[in-house]
């Protein structure tokens, strides 16, 4: 299985691939909407004046371009809309050529739209996307964003919108493990396995058996075994978790593990999994001087653990097998503190 490889994010409204993406976007979409054109001359007037001339049509605007890993060149789009009028900024505009479509390139697209939206402090981003089109609407949702009503009447058009709010990240004691473990805690394990995390479970995990874990983390923590952090939202439920486990062997007593970092599908594409292993971090770097931890071979979270400075020591074939099952190969991670 070859290593998960982040596509190339750039932004660059003035890139010479962009007009021809947009291109190819509004073509479809005329074709969708079942009033075809032959060419970008014959698109309505605002279309053709984006795919024309994209740098004026999104002078105001964020345009990110992905490219995937050895390509030649951008093979997606996306344009995040500046705010205006005290509305929310709103996705727009996101193509991936058909050739290069399920290799993960347009969740990447909105994951950094997202990001950017989070980092200038926007409370939501939204979007519209017609009824028809189901596998874009299954990504949106993946991502966390909820049909709201609507603020343009067209017919078979939703209104989406994500919530940017901020959540809260808190180590959590052993009676709060306790009280969260039968419900939060424990559909966020659940959640995390379904959605094809590898951490240590088989699908379908009962949330009883989730339950349990959680119990079980909580005696670890109240024996000063495992250290717990979880990310609350504003009616303090979890969308994400960390924990961090101590070494009790004599000779391993500097160094940790992190272990089951987890983020709801709801939550994700907003930095939240970065924030959580900052924490465990943090904490861990005033009394250890090393973490370890181990991960699916190509999983999106090996981009996380490089991105946060983490180091591989090499991989271990069919060390674990995957929620389906299937045995596959696990990279170990370290990262020195101080």
């Amino acid at each position: 299985m070859k290593p998960y490889i982040a596509p190339l994010i750039e932004e660059n409204r003035s890139h010479p691939h962009l007009a021809g993406l947009l291109g190819a976007y509004h073509l479809a979409n005329q074709a969708e909407k079942g009033t075809p054109v032959a060419a970008v001359a014959g698109l309505p007037a605002v279309y053709r004046g984006e795919a024309e001339d994209p740098a004026a049509a999104f002078a105001a605007d964020t345009v990110l371009l992905a490219t995937p890993s050895g390509g030649d060149g951008p093979v997606g789009c996306v344009v995040l809309k500046a705010p205006r009028e005290g509305r929310a900024p709103e996705v727009k505009r996101l193509w991936v050529e058909p050739g290069e479509r399920r290799k993960g390139l347009a969740r990447a697209l909105v994951a950094e739209a997202l990001r950017r939206a989070a980092a200038l402090g926007a409370p939501a981003v939204r979007l519209t996307v017609w009824n028809w089109r189901r596998e874009p609407l299954a990504l949106y949702r993946s991502l966390g964003f909820e049909t709201v009503p609507s603020w343009d009447a067209r017919p078979d058009l939703l209104c989406l919108e994500k919530p940017l709010v901020t959540d809260d990240i808190a180590r959590l004691t052993p009676e709060a493990v306790r009280a969260h473990a039968p419900d939060g805690l424990a559909a966020l394990l659940v959640d995390a396995v379904d959605s094809g995390a590898s951490v240590g479970f088989l699908a379908p995990l009962d949330a009883a058996e989730a339950t349990s874990w959680w119990l079980r983390a909580a005696g670890e923590a109240e024996e000063g075994v495992r250290d717990v952090w979880a990310a609350l939202d504003g009616a303090g439920r979890p969308t994400g978790a960390v924990t961090l486990v101590r070494t009790g062997a004599a000779n391993g007593r500097h160094r940790g593990e992190i272990a089951r970092l987890l983020v709801h599908r709801s939550a994700r594409g907003r930095g939240l999994g970065r924030r959580l292993l900052a924490a465990a971090e943090t904490h861990a770097a005033a009394g250890l001087t090393l973490l370890v931890l181990d991960t699916q071979t190509g999983s999106p979270a090996e981009r996380l653990y490089r991105g946060a400075g983490w180091t591989a020591a090499g991989t271990v074939p069919e060390y674990a097998a995957d929620p389906a099952g299937t045995l596959r190969a696990t990279t170990l991670y370290y990262k020195r503190l101080g």
